[in-house]
């Protein structure tokens, strides 16, 4: 089981950021993931969404920010597409960032390192339904073309969002295609 420890609080940001290490997540990291999304998602399950895509053979890029030893931060990019369109994208999320380790730019350098391992494989987009506030800082911007696989309620209206390659010239339309661990209405609406 991740036990989480205090970071000394003489530790500046960016020397707790070169510490870390990011690599793709492996079958033995599951429990540390488990209580990593458990911790920093304590009124939200994602776990069987995790699981899902980690467990299914879903074409996924599951990375983890690696810190004392301990997984500190997961993210999953999954691919998808579009209809009627060839090009390669991706859907970001989960993001979890163990609580000790939020506001340090740890989410920032797994979200980067995701997106550059993406484009290498000619991934053009990822997108996120999250925040506005916090993806809108790592880049992202709303989303009016291509539209998620759920209608979104209004309150969620700027919080589908778009992360995607500046040589991408003709923005692509249609609706996002996601495998089966996402086709679940209630991921893509608010919690009751």
């Amino acid at each position: 089981m991740l036990s989480f420890t205090k970071v000394p609080n003489s530790c500046d940001d960016q020397d707790m950021i070169d510490r870390v290490e990011l690599r793709n997540s492996q079958p033995d990291d599951e429990p540390c993931i488990t209580e990593l999304y458990r911790s920093a998602f304590p009124d939200e399950d994602l776990l069987p969404l995790v699981t899902s895509l980690l467990r299914e053979g879903v074409d996924v890029l599951s990375l983890v920010a690696i810190a004392d030893q301990k997984p500190v931060a997961h993210a999953i990019f999954t691919s998808c597409t579009i209809d009627a369109a060839t090009e390669k994208v991706a859907l970001l999320g989960p993001l979890a960032v163990c609580t000790q380790w939020q506001r340090k730019g740890i989410g920032r350098k797994i979200v980067q390192a995701g997106f550059e391992t993406l484009r290498s494989t000619g991934t053009t987009q990822v997108f996120v339904l999250g925040d506005p506030a916090y993806y809108g800082r790592l880049g992202f911007r709303p989303e009016h073309q291509v539209s998620p696989p759920y209608a979104l309620p209004d309150i969620w209206r700027n919080a589908w969002q778009t992360l995607r390659h500046s040589e991408v010239r003709q923005p692509t339309q249609g609706t996002l295609n996601v495998p089966a661990p996402w086709r679940q209405k209630s991921l893509w609406l608010p919690a009751e």
